[in-house]
């Protein structure tokens, strides 16, 4: 496996554990006071506009349907 990859690889795992620990630590704290519950859906629903954004447009792309063509 080339350098670059395994880097690459060792980022997005260190991101997502660190996402992973944000939005468990703002669920906590959301239960814990009622007056933080609303603010931590801010940015969860950032989030999830963004991963809701990045599907659709995986899906509606046809230039990644070009392969699907494709005989194997």
């Amino acid at each position: 496996m080339p350098l670059d990859k395994f880097v690459l690889l060792l980022v997005v795992v260190v991101a997502a554990a660190g996402a992973t620990i944000f939005v468990a630590s703002l669920g906590l704290a959301s239960a814990g006071s009622p007056g933080l519950g609303l603010a931590s859906l801010i940015p969860i629903g950032l989030i999830v506009f963004v991963v809701w954004r990045v599907i659709a447009e995986r899906l509606s792309n046809a230039e990644d349907d070009k392969y699907d063509r494709l005989e194997k």
